[in-house]
């Protein structure tokens, strides 16, 4: 399984706490912790400073505490949590999946499940609001969507023409085909 990893598993850059301008890279591969750090400053002694960078295989990671505590003084604990866990052959796959496929899978839960799952991440967050998402739950939905309730649904979002009621829904649909008569209307005259 885990060759259906790809080659770098994680990365992240940051910069140091002010009124450090230090920037920092960690990559994490299939087979190695990879910490570099660039030392900016303005004072004369770090001009001359040459980027740094720490090398370790997962194991030897694993037993470097040095090396963790910078880790988790830049990037915060999260992320050495995180690195831990994939030093350790935890891999999240669920987190590995494409947007469209994960889309494929959540338009088949429940609206509570949706929810519920809408709480777990800031990802999936954004994909349970998503209008395709609710464009695909509308569709399993509806026997039929007509070109009017399409372009209703574009205007007003997927998910809110979800959660209308039909007399609501009626009556939007017929304002705006009045709307667009009058101005097919004027456009004539």
């Amino acid at each position: 399984m885990a060759s259906w990893l790809p080659v770098t598993l994680f990365e992240i850059v940051g910069q140091g706490q002010a009124p450090s301008k230090d920037y920092y890279q960690l990559l994490v591969t299939r087979s190695q912790v990879i910490f570099r750090w660039w030392k900016i400053s303005l004072r004369s002694e770090y001009r001359t400073a040459k980027p740094g960078e720490a090398k370790e295989t997962h194991v030897d990671f694993l037993e470097n505490s040095q090396l963790q505590i910078q880790i988790a003084l830049v990037f915060g604990t999260r992320i050495l949590d995180y690195v831990f866990n994939l030093c350790e052959g935890k891999f999240d796959f669920l987190e590995r999946l494409s947007d469209q496929l994960l889309l494929n899978i959540i338009s088949y839960l429940d609206l509570e499940d949706i929810a519920r799952l809408s709480q777990t991440s800031r990802r999936f967050a954004k994909l349970c609001v998503s209008d395709q998402l609710w464009e695909q739950i509308v569709q399993s939905a509806c026997d039929t969507i007509t070109p009017d309730m399409r372009a209703l649904a574009e205007d007003i979002g997927w998910k809110r023409m979800f959660f209308t009621n039909k007399l609501q829904l009626q009556r939007q649909l017929r304002k705006r085909k009045q709307k667009h008569e009058n101005q097919t209307q004027k456009n004539q005259a």
